[in-house]
């Protein structure tokens, strides 16, 4: 039976009855590295939000299994860079879950934020105000936040954009580095090579699953084709999905797309499904 840190079933997030992650089903193994790839309005983003709990479920649930302890880092875009805090205060942030918002901090924990910053490349940078960072030290300052959380599970909502090269492969090593130490993680990205290098498992989504599994595979030029064609038939006609209209199902299955689908398994198998009832659904 698969360890899994998190599990799918029937999953549909969205906003304002507008679904934008339609019927995942499945699990990510606990240790495991995967990156989620789509098109720029598939739903990566959007599961993120779900698996953290800042978007609730429109059908469905999203399952952290219990005493996981789970790290978020939003696109830099959702951040305010103008908020007056040191780097220092950014990093101590991470520290929030262990001992509040009023806990005092201790010598460990100063300890932790400097191996941290030095971790990430920053020493010396403890003083300086977060608007003078460039994008690349301010994703280094995320990571290392993200470092003195202690997660199990780390999400990372398209960390690269925006950052050079250097630090790119830097966030790469220290990427490894928490798949070396068994943690489960859990990353959008764009860029297909990058993700052929270093990511050993891929979830593709066209606001469905397309296909789920071992990277080298998902990413076959017919599975990229295939998500294209469903990206751009969810943005001719976006569908809408009805409330519940009292038969035990939130969602209407009268505006669903004919296309085949496929469903991810505890084990990463990528299989067809004929019809609609046994896999992922278009709503």
């Amino acid at each position: 039976m698969t360890d899994a840190c998190l599990t799918f079933k029937d999953l549909t997030l969205g906003y304002n009855s507008h679904p934008a992650v339609h019927h995942l089903n499945g699990s990510i193994r606990s240790g495991s590295l995967t990156a989620v790839v789509g098109a720029n309005g598939s739903g990566k983003s959007t599961l993120m939000k779900g698996i953290v709990g800042v978007l609730k479920p429109m059908a469905g649930i999203c399952t952290v299994t219990s005493g996981k302890r789970v790290a978020y880092l939003p696109q830099q875009s959702e951040l305010d860079r103008s908020f007056p805090a040191r780097v220092v205060d950014l990093v101590s942030l991470g520290l929030w879950p262990r001992r509040g918002l009023l806990g005092r901090y201790t010598r460990e924990d100063r300890d932790s934020v400097s191996k941290a910053l030095m971790a990430v490349g920053l020493e010396g940078f403890e003083k300086r105000a977060i608007d003078t960072l460039s994008g690349g030290q301010l994703q280094r300052a995320l990571f290392a936040r993200v470092l003195v959380q202690d997660a199990d599970l780390i999400l990372l909502d398209e960390p690269f954009n925006a950052v050079d090269a250097k630090t790119v492969g830097d966030l790469i090593k220290l990427i490894q580095r928490w798949h070396g130490e068994n943690r489960t993680v859990m990353v959008v990205a764009h860029d297909l090579e990058l993700v052929r290098a270093h990511f050993p498992n891929t979830l593709l989504l066209a606001r469905q699953p397309v296909a789920w599994g071992e990277t080298q595979e998902v990413l076959r030029p017919e599975n990229l084709l295939k998500a294209r064609r469903f990206d751009e038939a969810w943005h001719d006609d976006a569908p809408w999905c009805e409330p519940d209209d009292g038969h035990g199902h939130a969602h209407s299955h009268a505006h669903a797309h004919g296309h085949d689908e496929r469903h991810h398994h505890d084990h990463g198998e990528v299989h067809d499904h004929p019809d609609h009832e046994s896999g992922p659904r278009a709503a």
